[in-house]
């Protein structure tokens, strides 16, 4: 096990494997593992989804920020954000100052194959899911890489030795706190 100091935050689109990478990236840090989506369920007992559908994006995103701020105050974690944390300016701020932010990108037919299946992504409950995840990536790719100490790839990547490389490049950024 690996003994880094500081947090770690992931950000990317929905499907860029921001929970299975963080749960690993844990586990071998010794980091306590949140995924804020998760957070936002536990804390009001119902689904993202149902949130999006009752009170609406922008309700939604009022509660992600709020579970963000408590979140980034913690020692030792290991965050997977939900895709549009980085849309407000102020999650970008708590996420840059807390921890060491990394953006996991994918090809949109990875994140395609990874999302197609899964009803609890209110964002892509349309005709052309395709079309939504390019328009995501291009509204966000700049948010990400504006807020990102690290930038990878989990596009055809086995997740064991994508955490391996990833660890080699966190032992050359100095830990935040």
């Amino acid at each position: 096990m690996e003994n880094m100091a500081g947090n770690f935050f992931l950000v990317g689109l929905m499907g860029a494997g921001k929970t299975t990478v963080g749960r690993a990236l844990a586990r071998k840090t010794g980091k306590t593992f949140y995924d804020s989506d998760h957070e936002i369920e536990a804390r009001t007992g119902v689904r993202v989804a149902t949130i999006f559908d009752i009170e609406g994006e922008l309700r939604f995103r009022d509660r992600e920020s709020s579970v963000i701020a408590d979140l980034v105050r913690m020692n030792n974690i290991v965050l997977a954000t939900g895709g549009g944390a980085v849309l407000r300016p102020e999650n970008r701020a708590e996420l840059a100052r807390h921890g060491v932010v990394i953006y996991l990108r994918a090809s949109i037919d990875d994140l395609l194959a990874r999302t197609m299946h899964d009803k609890n992504r209110p964002l892509l409950q349309i005709a052309d899911p395709r079309a939504k995840l390019q328009s995501l990536l291009e509204q966000r790719d700049p948010l990400y890489r504006e807020v990102a100490d690290i930038v990878v790839d989990t596009s055809q990547q086995n997740v064991n030795l994508l955490v391996s490389r990833l660890l080699d490049q966190l032992h050359h950024i100095p830990a935040k706190t």
